[in-house]
């Protein structure tokens, strides 16, 4: 009984702490007071492209000036989501694969939302940049090593900042845990476990007919996604697409700014996953049943960071299996995962060793951005993550600020992709995690989620 009782007053007491701290002095109302215009264009207008145009019409001070695609039907779909919501059309960009170096030119532009194939992000990230405009760059920033560096390397050059336009920092849930995290709820942090478990089967293959389902096509004939991601698979075995997990754990230890990655260590298991859907779909005379596939179906990378803290990180596209990002945040004090909603906390819990529902948590600690933006973000794709990005990326516009998940954030939780393979390659040996700040992550202060607007 008496651990009951304590339970409910620390969540009483707990949540008027977390207010207290999180809420602080530079609460963002010039942000709130400030209607001046931010014009954006977009490169890239396809399925994913056209969700965060449509996520810019819950912001009156965006102007959307253009937008760019090679695909005269993405184009027109954008188009009409302008038209219908009242809006002038944008002026259109997509004579070839580099009209984009001629649209970021345009002086009626202050931002660029960029929403393309992988191998395309920093190209176009860079002439954004070079252009001095702010680039908010789809997931993951980069697909090779030499790429973090070179947005690293331009901001430093230009002054130009990129965003990394990770949605999952931006879960509720998650952005609570961030809180239980800042208000010390699970002590010292110790180790963090996450990844991007996913079934992407049905987006990697397509008959060219319909969105995600019935074929085995990739390449040309595919659609949207699978025209290029399923590409990825054949010719890279490591951890593909990392940020969605690993963004939201590095906020809650401070990388790039009060710590750092080290070192990395990865491993994959057979790759069988993706042969077995093509013939099970197609037959096993169907062409790409004779594609050699050379992803592992399961991946997993543990980093280790400078402050002492382990991160796990699993990749798995390639299997029948629920979602899962598979988050685990565990301290000296307890520790508490998105599977199950599981929590835990020594002294505070009900009863010892015994897991309880993490929901009066997520109550109490819910961050004063969803307290507050709840409503607007309901239209917003996934769960309305995309709606505090996207609205993160504009203020950062507006009020010529460091975006809170920036440049180096972008070069350092990409570089796990191509990193990872270079230790699978290897033997699962461990290899180097450069510090792209150069030494500034010891000094540099957290900025992400801590302003209350």
């Amino acid at each position: 009984m008496k651990n009951t009782v304590d339970r409910r007053d620390f969540l009483q007491k707990s949540s008027l702490a977390v207010a207290g701290s999180l809420l602080l002095p530079q609460l963002g109302k010039s942000a709130i007071q400030n209607d001046a215009k931010v014009r954006l264009g977009f490169i890239g207008v396809g399925l994913r492209g056209r969700n965060h145009l449509h996520n810019t019409l819950a912001f009156p001070m965006v102007e959307v000036t253009c937008i760019c695609d090679i695909d005269p039907q993405a184009i027109t779909a954008a188009q009409k989501i302008l038209r219908e919501a009242g809006k002038k059309e944008a002026a259109v960009y997509g004579k070839n694969e580099h009209d984009f170096e001629n649209m970021v030119k345009r002086d009626d532009l202050d931002g660029v939302v960029i929403a393309t194939p992988w191998e395309w992000h920093v190209p176009m990230a860079l002439a954004t940049m070079k252009a001095g405009k702010y680039a908010g760059l789809e997931v993951s920033a980069t697909v090779k090593l030499q790429e973090s560096w070179d947005l690293v390397n331009t901001f430093e050059k230009t002054g130009a900042h990129c965003m990394l336009l990770e949605n999952v920092c931006y879960r509720r849930d998650v952005m609570a845990v961030l809180n239980m995290v800042r208000s010390n709820l699970f002590g010292e942090i110790t180790h963090l476990q996450c990844g991007y478990q996913h079934d992407l089967r049905g987006v990697k293959f397509n008959n060219g007919k319909q969105p995600y389902g019935g074929g085995v096509e990739f390449g040309a004939n595919a659609f949207s996604e699978a025209k290029w991601r399923t590409q990825h698979s054949v010719d890279r075995n490591g951890d593909l697409y990392p940020t969605h997990g690993l963004g939201p754990v590095a906020e809650m230890i401070n990388i790039n700014r009060g710590n750092q990655f080290l070192y990395l260590t990865s491993m994959a298991s057979k790759g069988i996953g993706l042969h077995k859907y093509v013939v099970d779909k197609g037959g096993e005379k169907h062409p790409n049943a004779k594609v050699n596939f050379k992803l592992g179906d399961v991946v997993q990378t543990m980093i280790k960071c400078a402050n002492g803290e382990t991160i796990l990180i699993t990749h798995d596209t390639n299997s029948p299996r629920p979602y899962s990002l598979g988050f685990r945040v565990q301290g000296a004090n307890g520790l508490w995962m998105d599977d199950g909603n599981q929590i835990y906390v020594e002294n505070v819990s009900a009863k010892h060793d015994v897991w309880e529902s993490d929901e009066a948590y997520m109550k109490k600690y819910d961050h004063a951005f969803w307290k507050q933006f709840e409503q607007e973000a309901l239209g917003a794709g996934h769960g309305g993550m995309d709606y505090f990005v996207l609205r993160d990326f504009i203020l950062s516009i507006q009020n010529k600020t460091t975006p809170p998940i920036d440049v180096y954030d972008a070069a350092a939780w990409s570089a796990i992709s191509p990193l990872s393979e270079q230790s699978i390659a290897k033997g699962s040996t461990a290899v180097a995690i450069p510090d792209f700040t150069r030494g500034k992550w010891k000094t540099r202060k957290p900025i992400f989620a801590l302003e209350t607007t």
